[in-house]
């Protein structure tokens, strides 16, 4: 497979983003364009999260019932979950039911209510300067960036968890904070 894929309906993308008509629509109007706000990051970073392990399809489709179940990833409700909330998360089938990752959602929902510049003020802080190009090839990308890092690092001594420097650059790629599309992606930010 080549990084760069003509869809059916003739537009270049990024192959992982023609590999599925979920993953089309993803791409194409979501992944790599910048999002701000709290609970939009926050519903974002919990999505990574509860990816760690997974496909990111698997978090894609289940989506909406993680919206559902958490609320619509209000910062403010989620804090406030009790164990009674954990126990009613772990019985929805619609959503990944690990109890590490319910519980890290709810200590890392406490954690940005916490942060006094606020969860999109903090986690845009990393973004690192925009690249002069695009790159040519996923093969140039790192999983692990400085930036990634220092956030990850930055999220965890203010008591966030599941936030390590891999889950933190696949947030920075889905929420805009680096273009990652490679040369000749339709998609244009």
């Amino acid at each position: 497979m080549t990084d760069l894929v003509i869809g059916a309906d003739g537009l270049a993308r990024c192959a992982w983003g023609s590999s599925t008509p979920d993953y089309a629509v993803y791409h194409d109007t979501e992944w790599g364009r910048p999002l701000r706000g709290d609970d939009a990051l926050y519903e974002r970073m919990t999505l990574e999260a509860f990816q760690s392990g997974l496909s990111w399809l698997t978090i894609l489709r289940k989506r909406p019932a993680f919206r559902l179940a958490f609320d619509e990833f209000h910062i403010p409700t989620v804090a406030g979950y009790d164990d009674a909330d954990v126990t009613r998360l772990l019985a929805d089938a619609g959503i990944v039911r690990n109890r590490a990752k319910i519980e890290a959602a709810i200590v890392n929902a406490r954690a940005a209510l916490e942060l006094p510049e606020g969860l999109s003020a903090l986690l845009w802080s990393f973004a690192p300067e925009p690249r002069p190009a695009r790159l040519a090839s996923f093969a140039e990308l790192a999983p692990i960036t400085p930036e990634s890092t220092a956030m990850a690092k930055a999220l965890k001594k203010r008591g966030f968890r599941f936030v390590g420097p891999t889950t933190a650059y696949a947030l920075m790629q889905a929420t805009g904070m680096v273009d990652d599309h490679i040369v000749g992606c339709h998609v244009t930010l």
